[in-house]
């Protein structure tokens, strides 16, 4: 008995793995999503075939057996669900409601049930249109005397027939219930969402449709004209030598499929694959496509997948897009898209580093707005670029700036167009060679410890020359100091992820800066889950009197409430944080301060304290 069962599950499971294929096959339908899963009669009840849900995931029931094209039919019902929007609140029957600020809204008013008949008999007369598969619903047209070509229409006269409910000779279950799983909360879409599902719909019924056509005429994609975007990306290689270096490298790729995978809305960069992916059903003219990559060409040129340095990745590409398009809209470059870009007058003129400062001020307003890519994807796609090689052992990060600066010389000296001085600079500054970190936290032992004025004197025990023995001679002397005046705190992360290297470097340099201006003692305070207090310990003690401590999460803010509640600490000591990010909360610390990090590490918070990274 249950090997007569396991052979009838394995002809239902073939006979549907053999429905998907048949699915996969149609023009139309390969090129949208399918989250298809498989489930049994106990979830979907007996004799039912499959249910959608309003996020996207389809159950097909493993225990029924269909032919390969009926198992299509069904999937392409459910699919259809979602590419005609039938979970969408704007699409469902209702009303507009006025609101107090004068805007409206709409609110849905439907009987959920009839509302899913509605929409069942809409597909089921659909695919009939289009010759489908295999039906296993009745001819909709049979029983219904009006045009069946309006979901709401076909509502309207089911309510205004008292249709009953439950019925389920158009749905894909056998249970009474509704096919359509999630409608007691209909969709919506603010600001520049939408639903990808029908976009997605509407691209591949035009490429079907267009692909039949062209192979009726014998014409194939291989011999298409160019796109606009490529024929976009042409004309700054012939016509605009600032980028066009850039762009006669960059590849562009047109693949709706990629762009669907990977959540790509309108287009996006990735440096380390040096391509520029485009969604080809995102319909803009030639003069928008030029705007659009020039913005993908300047962030390649402009490195600002290198110049993260730590920062949230998704507001730093914000933060680049805005300045960008600041430019762009200066420099008039093709024509800037009405919806889909980041731009704020309030921003222009400032640097990406700047206008990140801002935005993380407000980030409950920023992480809301939509890249080139989409909601809350950033349109800078991939890692750092400056492992890969291009050409005679360049990195393609060295690459991209030496063309962008290449391309400015020629630009200004031919006289081909208005460049932003925010621009001109911003280039110009990729010439010059990053300040060393520890160059950057020398400076900011200079900002606190002014060096000694040292001055001869006779006081002090004299220096004799071997030619000149009987002559006493002044020596050079610094003038005396309180020594808690010249202090500063340090506090160390010595948690289980610090390793012994990253504390040794940052402590070196730390003793380092210590004696070269004449910091006699710092107090040392190690911490992972708890304060360790060290005491003062003079530059050549620091780094010998580390021991790592604990294995778990670090807290800091004890050892920082230790150091500020120290009678023997100054009021006004700085206070260096030394630690890889990995903090369990916010710090609260009323000392100036700054934090010691390594390359790539980050705080889980915002600080306007100076940040270094040590590599």
């Amino acid at each position: 008995m249950a090997k007569q069962h396991q052979r009838k599950q394995n002809k239902n499971e073939e006979s549907l793995q053999a429905g998907i294929a048949y699915l996969n096959s149609n023009a139309l339908f390969r090129m949208l999503d399918k989250d298809l899963n498989i489930g049994d009669r106990n979830m979907l009840g007996r004799n039912s075939y499959a249910c959608v849900y309003s996020g996207g995931r389809i159950y097909l029931n493993r225990d029924v057996y269909l032919e390969p094209k009926e198992w299509a039919y069904i999937m392409a019902h459910c699919i259809l669900h979602l590419s005609f929007g039938h979970f969408d609140a704007e699409h469902m029957p209702g009303y507009f409601v006025e609101k107090q600020d004068g805007s409206r809204s709409w609110e849905v008013r439907c009987n959920k049930s009839i509302w899913n008949t509605a929409c069942d008999i809409y597909i089921a007369k659909f695919l009939q249109d289009i010759k489908f598969g295999k039906s296993v619903h009745e001819n909709p047209a049979l029983h219904f005397p009006i045009a069946l070509n309006d979901e709401r229409k076909i509502y309207q006269y089911l309510m205004e027939n008292n249709y009953p409910e439950g019925d389920t000779r158009f749905s894909t279950l056998a249970s009474g219930q509704p096919d359509m799983v999630g409608l007691d909360k209909p969709l919506e879409y603010s600001g520049n969402r939408q639903n990808r599902y029908i976009s997605q719909f509407a691209y591949a019924l035009a490429a079907s449709v267009s692909d039949a056509v062209g192979k009726a005429g014998g014409h194939s994609k291989e011999n298409a004209p160019n796109s606009p975007a490529r024929r976009a990306a042409a004309w700054f290689i012939d016509h605009y030598p600032l980028l066009g270096g850039i762009a006669a490298h960059f590849k562009i790729v047109e693949d709706y499929q990629y762009c669907n995978r990977n959540e790509i809305s309108i287009a996006a960069i990735s440096v380390v694959d040096e391509e520029i992916y485009i969604n080809p059903s995102v319909r803009y003219s030639e003069e928008e496509w030029r705007f659009v990559l020039a913005h993908e060409y300047l962030h390649a040129g402009l490195g600002h997948q290198e110049r993260v340095q730590g920062r949230d990745h998704y507001l730093w590409n914000v933060a680049c897009d805005f300045v960008i398009n600041g430019w762009l809209h200066e420099m008039q470059i093709g024509m800037m898209p009405s919806s889909g870009l980041l731009y704020d007058e309030k921003l222009c003129n400032l640097s990406a580093e700047t206008v990140y400062d801002e935005i993380i001020t407000n980030m409950r307003r920023y992480s809301k707005l939509d890249t080139l890519r989409g909601y809350g994807k950033g349109d800078i796609m991939g890692g750092s670029a400056k492992g890969k090689i291009v050409g005679n052992a360049t990195s393609m990060d060295d690459f991209c700036k030496s063309a962008l600066q290449q391309g400015l010389e020629f630009h200004q000296s031919q006289g081909r167009g208005f460049i932003p001085a925010g621009l001109i600079e911003e280039i110009r500054a990729l010439a010059m060679p990053p300040v060393p970190w520890d160059v950057k936290l020398a400076n900011w032992f200079d900002v606190y410890f002014e060096p000694l004025e040292r001055y001869r004197s006779y006081a002090r025990p004299s220096r004799r020359q071997a030619s000149t023995p009987d002559i006493p001679r002044p020596r050079y002397q610094v003038n005396e100091v309180l020594t808690d005046s010249r202090t500063f705190g340090v506090v160390i992360d010595t948690s289980g992820s610090m390793d012994a290297e990253m504390i040794g470097k940052a402590l070196g340099a730390v003793a380092s800066y210590s004696a070269a201006h004449d910091v006699s003692f710092a107090r040392v305070v190690f911490c992972d889950a708890q304060a360790y207090d060290a005491g003062y310990l003079s530059p050549d003690d620091i780094a010998g009197r580390v021991c790592v401590k604990g294995r778990g999460g670090t807290i800091l803010q004890p050892a920082v409430d230790l150091l500020e509640r120290a009678d023997d600490f100054p009021k006004n000591g700085p206070v260096l944080m030394i630690t890889d990010g990995m903090i369990e909360e916010h710090i609260s610390i009323k000392h100036e301060h700054a934090w010691l990090l390594p390359a790539g590490g980050r705080l889980p918070f915002h600080t306007r304290a100076p940040v270094f990274r040590f590599v």
